[in-house]
């Protein structure tokens, strides 16, 4: 019998871990099929506290599984396939064991929707972002796209006008979709500009130099262009994953678990944290304040349970 079991092992992850161990909880964490998920992909993150330089997604990564495991956390090379919160203790079926536990946070991520065209993946970290607030800096002068319709899309494309040059939104409809303000907003912006009812088909660049273009193309006339840019921002949605909770836990209609500002889901001491859980922020900083959070609302929920006192001060 496990205190807590952690499902993921990105910023949420792990600062739960962390916040887990040092409680002496002895948290079980599963790594999954993607280790530190997509924080890993970002080159250098300038705006996570303490690090002035920067550090890469892949460092911070590496330094919160070492902190974890300093304090006691097991990090096990494992990926959930099924959970059973139906009962207590919850259950959980992994590839290689079954896991029986008194609480759990889920911090699985989300992915972000792709285009899945030539060349996007290539230049993943080499021109094509899916964050703007990580990546914008690093196109200070340049000519960047975004990808997109929606208020992230429009959101992100605003940001965006702080560091670069010039900014096209590109969209497959004639008109955007975001709220009326942030349209508002971009139609204003000097530095953004628009080409309607088209899609990119192609991400072109060399690995030297990274991207240098997009192919569109206008899906009333079906008419091809090449339209030069430094880099791609993409942003079409996100998927959560959230498959294996869905008829386990309260969702949206996204997929995105519903939680309380405690962090806590629909069923009393399963918690989530994170991109999972959180559709607006993102970010890796607010990732790990909802970990701490969870760990924290995990110890207070077990010492209840067990008739012990909690030596936190949350009430």
């Amino acid at each position: 019998m496990e205190n807590v079991v952690i499902i993921g092992t990105g910023p949420a992850g792990l600062t739960a871990a962390i916040y887990a161990a040092r409680a002496e909880l002895s948290p079980v964490v599963l790594i999954g099929d993607q280790p530190g998920g997509q924080v890993t992909i970002t080159d250098a993150l300038e705006n996570y506290p303490g690090f002035p330089e920067g550090i890469s997604g892949y460092e911070l990564f590496q330094n919160l599984k070492n902190q974890a495991e300093k304090f006691g956390a097991k990090l096990v090379a494992d990926t959930a396939v099924s959970v059973n919160f139906k009962e207590t203790p919850f259950k959980i079926q992994a590839r290689e064991q079954l896991l029986e536990t008194k609480t759990v946070i889920i911090a699985t991520g989300s992915d972000p929707r792709k285009l899945n065209v030539p060349g996007e993946k290539d230049y993943v970290g080499n021109g094509v972002s899916y964050c703007a607030t990580c990546d914008g800096f690093f196109f200070r002068d340049k000519k960047v796209v975004v990808v997109g319709g929606g208020d992230s899309a429009v959101e992100e494309a605003l940001f965006l006008t702080r560091f670069a040059s010039s900014v096209t939104i590109i969209h497959r409809r004639d008109r955007l979709r975001a709220n009326a303000n942030l349209q508002s907003s971009a139609e204003k912006n000097e530095k953004i500009h628009f080409v309607w009812d088209s899609v990119v088909t192609e991400v072109s660049g060399s690995k030297e130099t990274g991207v240098n273009g997009v192919l569109l193309k206008n899906v009333k006339t079906e008419a091809e262009q090449v339209f030069e840019t430094d880099g791609v921002f993409v942003f079409v949605g996100h998927i959560p994953n959230t498959q294996i909770f869905k008829d386990q836990v309260e969702l949206d209609e996204s997929g995105i678990i519903k939680t309380t500002r405690r962090q806590q889901t629909n069923i009393p001491g399963v918690f989530a944290a994170g991109d999972v859980q959180d559709p607006i922020y993102r970010q890796a900083i607010t990732s790990a304040g909802a970990g701490a959070i969870s760990a924290m609302e995990a110890e207070k929920f077990i010492a209840k349970m067990e008739g012990t006192s909690y030596p936190g001060k949350l009430e």
